[in-house]
């Protein structure tokens, strides 16, 4: 008899989020309910046309932060201004759905932004037209599955949570009953 995990967050959307926003928006069925499809997490790294070193520093800091191995971005052209040519390593990303996906918000949320220093709530304004959250991190070392003396540059990172929805005050309820920490 195998049990199958789910973690902490992905039940309570289930079992409480649901029918919580079913109920406050008068949506007809739970299906019509918002989710979060996937949360994309990229890294642009500086410096990577002449260190190709701090790529993988990047996608192992990466790695370990979302719980899923991370991959290189490559540019798409040649911009000489930047010494950039079309094919060069240039960030790392990494891209989150199912039980990863709500492991790593409840981490984000339970760990992570209480961390970061004089931390007052995530900014509303940050919604795309399609309802979209994206947000900047400043600091990898507010994850704790970063070593800090091992650490040789503070970098931070964006964030997106990518919902199946494109009404912005859904979106926001959705996020909000899962924990992510608006300003008021």
């Amino acid at each position: 008899m195998s049990t199958t995990f789910k973690p902490r967050l992905q039940t309570k959307y289930v079992v409480e989020v649901r029918e919580q926003i079913k109920t406050k928006f008068g949506l007809k069925s739970i299906m019509q309910v918002p989710k979060i499809e996937k949360i994309c997490i990229n890294r642009g790294v500086n410096g990577a046309t002449n260190d190709k070193k701090l790529i993988d520093v990047a996608v192992a800091e990466l790695t370990q932060i979302a719980g899923q191995k991370a991959v290189a971005t490559y540019s798409k052209k040649d911009i000489s201004n930047f010494k950039l040519r079309k094919g060069i390593p240039i960030g790392v990303k990494v891209t989150l759905r199912g039980s990863k996906m709500y492991e790593f918000l409840d981490r984000l949320v339970a760990v992570a932004l209480p961390r970061v220093r004089d931390f007052k709530g995530l900014n509303l304004n940050s919604f795309d037209s399609s309802a979209n959250y994206t947000f900047g991190v400043t600091e990898q070392i507010i994850f704790p599955e970063i070593d800090v003396d091992k650490v040789n540059r503070i970098t931070g990172f964006d964030i997106t949570f990518v919902t199946n929805t494109s009404n912005k005050e859904l979106a926001v309820e959705l996020l909000s009953l899962l924990g992510v920490p608006f300003k008021k």
